[in-house]
């Protein structure tokens, strides 16, 4: 996956982690080494821009295993990114401006609410490898995907199937399945799933890339995630990219789990359009404010049907209310409504952060963090060797005398992973799951069994990754005892 970057020296983050150690004069495993790593980490003041809760502060925390003004050790910036310390400051001058300016908010002030969007486009465009006049930031999520899907899914009688990934996140599938039948299509014959192997978890870009070989003169539309949310794979958005184009297909990606994770260069790559959520890695907060982009090849393609509201009309002549359409051209024509204020400054004060680094710089941080997490999982919780016949060959290896192990399903190679670490465990998942809320480890548990661990390079440290993995550890030994 020669697009997605790996660590400067090319080699892997176990290699280099253990090379550190050498010249520290410890091993991976000590705790020192972890604090080492924090000290010369070159992101490390970024921290210093978030709440961190407090131990104390998390309602699942046992008082009795915890010191309650701890730092809790957050591995959830997958499902709920932390606060930006500048929000705040955003948000109550918003509040200030209304008190002070009612109406006349929408055009006064330092960030006139009706403009408001257009702060956080250009940092926005930067993170995903876009043009700032491809990239729209309105709604939610999926209320994006369904207008977009309106525009790019046209299917025709021998061109009606969209192919996704066997496990899309379950919005994305019911999107798929409402438009296929809204066209009078049947899912069933529809819509076409990409699974992997038998006996893997994730999915191999030639299998991929031949399913669309195979099946493409009846695909109208190819849309996979950036990174699979269950098994933490990062797709090779450009080779699947180039695949659907090459067939005649349209390419579509939700990046719900890639923004602000994996390096991004959605103009380069040609992708046709996407779309994500902000409150994950992006920090925006619950329900934050979502993205669109559609490739500038688009944006002069006004017969392209969609469903249009005032926002989509040119601004200079939004306001001479004559009912006669100027559309925007390219994403802008896309905006339904004036954007919400309270939902912009969240994510102002996040790129404020993101802006003071860069994504190549981040990812290399990411890659050595998550890696030093691998390891230290391998080292400490093996899952035991399997016989031919797939049986472990360890002695009572699922016994309740035995070692406790933990499996890593993600691909262990980094250039198919963002930040995010999927763990299964030879014990019960949501036993070791509130053993580890109990210590105050904030993380993400998902059906059917598996334990999402992302630590992020914005505001996780070495020393969080070693804290989570001493937790893990006391959690798996009192999971198998109970």
């Amino acid at each position: 996956m020669a697009d997605a970057p790996k660590t400067p020296d090319q080699r892997h983050p176990a290699a280099v982690l253990q090379e550190r150690a050498v010249e520290l004069g410890c091993r991976p495993e000590d705790e020192t080494f972890a604090v080492a790593m924090d000290t010369q980490d070159p992101l490390r003041a970024l921290r210093e821009d978030f709440h961190i809760p407090r131990m104390k502060d998390l309602p699942p925390t046992d008082p009795t295993l915890v010191s309650g003004e701890e730092e809790c050790v957050y591995m959830c910036g997958n499902s709920l990114g932390l606060q930006p310390r500048g929000v705040r400051k955003y948000v109550e001058q918003d509040l200030d401006y209304w008190a002070r300016y009612g109406v006349h908010g929408h055009f006064e002030g330092p960030r006139p609410w009706a403009l408001c969007d257009e702060y956080v486009v250009e940092q926005s465009a930067r993170i995903v490898g876009a043009k700032p006049e491809e990239v729209a930031c309105m709604n939610g999520l999926t209320v994006n995907l369904h207008l977009l899907l309106v525009s790019f899914y046209r299917p025709t009688a021998t061109r009606h199937k969209i192919l996704i990934e066997g496990k899309a996140f379950p919005s994305d599938h019911y999107a798929m399945e409402s438009q296929i039948r809204f066209h009078g299509y049947d899912p069933a014959t529809s819509l076409l799933l990409a699974e992997p192997r038998e006996g893997e978890h994730t999915l191999r870009t030639e299998d991929i890339v031949s399913l669309i070989e195979q099946e493409g003169e009846s695909i109208a539309l190819v849309v996979f995630s950036g990174v699979q949310y269950y098994t933490g794979q990062l797709f090779n958005m450009e080779a699947i990219t180039r695949a659907g184009l090459s067939k005649g297909c349209v390419v579509g990606f939700d990046l719900a789990h890639a923004v602000g994770n994996a390096e991004l260069h959605l103009h380069d790559w040609g992708v046709d359009f996407a779309c994500w959520c902000t409150y994950k890695y992006m920090n925006s907060g619950a329900g934050g404010l979502a993205g669109a982009f559609v490739h500038q090849k688009h944006a002069n393609n006004r017969d392209m049907p969609r469903f249009v509201g005032w926002w989509g009309h040119e601004m200079k002549t939004r306001f001479h209310m004559d009912n006669k359409l100027d559309l925007s051209p390219g994403v802008n024509g896309f905006r339904l409504s004036n954007p919400p204020p309270l939902l912009v400054s969240p994510l102002l004060a996040s790129l404020d952060v993101f802006q003071k680094t860069s994504m190549p710089d981040l990812r290399a941080k990411s890659v050595l963090l998550t890696g030093y997490l691998e390891l230290l999982i391998q080292k400490h919780y093996p899952r035991p060797a399997d016989d031919a016949n797939g049986q472990s060959t360890a002695r009572g290896a699922n016994g309740p005398d035995s070692r406790p192990w933990v499996d890593i399903i993600t691909p262990a190679d980094p250039a198919q992973r963002g930040c995010q670490l999927s763990l299964m465990f030879s014990v019960p998942i949501s036993r070791v799951f509130v053993e580890l809320e109990k210590r105050g480890v904030a993380c993400d548990k998902r059906e059917p069994n598996v334990l999402r661990i992302a630590p992020t390079p914005l505001y996780n440290s070495f020393r969080d990754v070693h804290r989570f993995v001493t937790l893990l550890g006391q959690s798996l030994g009192a999971a198998q005892q109970s």
